[in-house]
C-alpha cells in the first residue's frame, strides 16, 4: 500500500498538465455555483411556494428533457466550433441566467415564470459539463483517463463539499434569491479563468450540427448499450438534491443547515478519497469496476430507509460515496475511450444526455415514491435501490458483449 501511495503522489504536480488543472479549478467553481443553490431548489418551491412533490419532480423532468438535448448539441457544437468559443459564451450566458433567477425568486415572481427561466437556465449551464470532459480527453493519454477524470472530479467534489454547506447555512439567514446570486458570481469567475488561461485543445472540424450527427452515435452499439444501463443507475441514484432533501427536512426533521452539511459530507469524502480508489479500481476490469460501483450505490440509499438521525444517515452517505467514487472515473474514462478524436464533444454530449435524462427523471421518481409511501421510508428507498441492482445486472451483461474490432479499452 505504502508503494501504491507513493506512486500515485510522485510529482503530481507535474502528472497533469497545465489544462487539467485548469479545469479542475474550473469544475470547483462551476460546481459551488451549480450546489450552492439548485439543490435547495426542491425545498424552495414545496415549502415556501406550497408545491406538490410530485409538480416539483414533473419540472424537473421537463427542464431536463430540456438539457438532455443541449448537452449532445453542446458537445456537437465543440466538435464544431472549438472548446474555449463555446465555453466562454456558455459562462457568459450562465451568469445572467442565474442573475435572472435570484430577481425572480426575490420578488417571489409567479411560479410559472420562474419555472420558465429555472428551465432555460438549467438547459444552457447543462452544455459546459461535455466541452470540459472533451478537453480533458484532449489533453490526456487513454491510458490514464481513468485517473484523470478522478483528479478532475476531486476539483468538483470539494465544490459540492462547500456549495451545500454554504448554502444551507445562508438559507438559515437570508432568502433564496440570495444563493442564486452567489452562484452568478461563481459563473463570473469561471468566465475570468475561462477567457484568459484557457489555451484551445482542438481544432475545429466542419461538420454540421443537425439530427442526423446528433443520432448517428447511436450506431455504436457497445457504446449505447453501456449508456442505457448507466441512465438506469441515474435512476437509482441521482436523488441527493431532491427526494432526499424532502426525505431529510420533512420526514426525519433535519435542519436545512445539517441537509447541506449531509451533502458536504459526500463532497469531502469524494474530494479525499476519489483519486486513490480510481487509481486502485483502474486494475479492475471496466465491467467488475461499473457493477462494483453501482451495488455499493444500491446499499448506500437502500440503507437510507432506516435512517432516523443524522448519525445514520452519514453511515448511509458512506456507502453512497464509495459507490460514487468507484463508478464515476470508470464510466467516464469509458466515454472517452470510445469516441474518435474528432467526435469526442458528441460522445460526451451524449453521454451527458443519457445522465441530463436520468437526472430528470428521478425527481419525479422520487417524488411519486414520496407522495406514495409518506410513511414507510424502506419502501421508498428500497424501490430506489433495486432500480440499482438492476443496472448492476446490465453491467455484468454489458461486460459479456463481444468488442468492437475498433473499440479498445484500457
Amino acid at each position: 500500500m505504502t508503494t501504491i501511495l507513493q506512486k500515485f503522489n510522485d510529482n503530481i504536480l507535474k502528472r497533469f498538465p497545465p489544462g487539467v488543472w485548469l479545469m479542475t479549478a474550473v469544475d470547483t467553481f462551476i460546481t459551488i455555483g451549480f450546489s450552492i443553490a439548485l439543490p435547495f431548489l426542491a425545498l424552495y418551491l414545496h415549502k415556501e411556494r406550497g408545491l406538490p412533490m410530485s409538480v416539483v419532480g414533473m419540472l424537473f423532468l421537463i427542464s431536463g428533457l430540456c438539457t438532455a438535448a443541449t448537452n449532445i448539441y453542446g458537445g456537437i457544437l465543440s466538435d464544431r466550433l472549438g472548446r474555449r468559443r463555446l465555453f466562454i459564451v456558455i459562462t457568459t450566458v450562465s451568469i445572467f441566467a442565474y442573475a435572472a433567477l435570484a430577481l425572480l425568486t426575490g420578488y417571489n415572481a409567479p411560479v410559472w415564470v420562474i419555472a420558465l427561466v429555472y428551465i432555460a437556465a438549467r438547459s444552457i449551464i447543462g452544455t459546459i459539463n461535455p466541452t470540459v470532459m472533451a478537453i480533458v480527453a484532449d489533453l490526456t493519454p487513454k491510458d490514464r483517463l481513468t485517473e484523470t477524470y478522478a483528479f478532475i472530479r476531486v476539483g468538483g467534489n470539494i465544490g459540492f463539499a462547500l456549495g451545500p454547506a454554504i448554502g444551507g447555512y445562508l438559507m438559515t439567514v437570508v432568502s433564496y434569491g440570495w444563493l442564486l446570486g452567489v452562484s452568478a458570481l461563481t459563473c463570473l469567475i469561471v468566465a475570468v479563468l475561462v477567457y484568459f488561461f484557457l489555451r484551445e485543445s482542438f481544432v475545429a472540424g466542419k461538420d454540421r450540427v443537425d439530427f442526423k450527427s446528433m443520432v448517428a452515435i447511436t450506431l455504436d452499439r457497445y457504446f449505447l448499450v453501456f449508456t442505457i444501463f448507466a441512465i438506469l443507475l441515474t435512476l437509482s441514484v441521482a436523488h441527493l438534491g431532491s427526494t432526499l432533501s424532502v426525505f431529510a427536512v420533512e420526514r426525519v426533521g433535519f435542519t436545512t443547515a445539517q441537509y447541506g452539511l449531509l451533502l458536504t459530507a459526500n463532497g469531502i469524502m469524494v474530494a479525499v478519497t476519489q483519486y486513490p480508489v480510481a487509481y486502485l479500481v483502474n486494475k479492475l476490469s471496466r465491467a467488475r469496476g461499473l457493477i462494483l460501483g453501482s451495488l455499493l450505490y444500491a446499499a448506500g440509499y437502500l440503507t437510507m430507509g432506516w435512517v432516523t438521525g443524522f448519525s445514520w444517515a452519514l453511515v448511509s452517505m458512506v456507502i453512497i460515496t464509495a459507490g460514487e467514487v468507484t463508478f464515476s472515473p470508470i464510466s467516464s474514462s469509458i466515454v472517452a475511450e470510445s469516441a474518435p478524436a474528432d467526435k469526442r464533444g458528441r460522445y460526451m454530449g451524449f453521454f451527458a444526455l443519457s445522465q441530463t435524462i436520468g437526472f430528470s427523471i428521478s425527481p419525479l421518481f422520487g417524488g411519486v415514491l414520496l407522495d406514495l409511501f409518506p410513511a414507510n421510508p424502506i419502501a421508498l428507498w428500497g424501490i430506489i435501490a433495486s432500480v440499482g441492482l438492476v443496472a448492476a445486472v446490465g453491467f455484468w451483461r454489458w461486460g459479456k458483449m463481444s468488442r468492437p474490432a475498433n473499440l479498445r479499452l484500457a
